[in-house]
């Protein structure tokens, strides 16, 4: 039995998540392409954002995948640690700004 939740392995094993349902893994596998692939922005660029969005999202798979995808486009350790204190700080952000709800219902309550 494993000590760890998630297996590093499973990684490996991404590209079969079509093998039941070929045809939305196919789609599923072009719409990644797609997304990840230079555009507007290079694939550094996207590369980037995607750790920093697994970080938040704490998904190891995907910090592990972009990790090594930031470092072969060519972002050095820094970029990569300020893309996760950008992502971070928006998380941040997202949550105290819905504390604007909980202020304007007290406002409601206590009056």
């Amino acid at each position: 039995m494993s000590t760890e939740y998630y297996e590093p392995g499973d990684l490996r094993d991404f590209p079969k998540i079509g093998e039941v349902a070929p045809e939305q893994g196919k789609k599923f596998f072009e719409y990644y392409a797609a997304a990840t692939s230079a555009g507007k922005l290079t694939e550094r660029e996207k590369a980037l954002i995607a750790l920093a969005v697994a970080t938040v999202r704490h998904c190891p798979y995907c910090i592990d995948a972009y990790t090594t995808q930031c470092l072969e486009t060519g972002s050095n350790p820094e970029q990569m640690m300020e893309a996760v204190h950008v992502a971070a700080v928006m998380q941040a952000g997202i949550t105290l700004v819905h504390s604007v709800q909980m202020q304007n219902h007290l406002k409601k309550l206590v009056l």
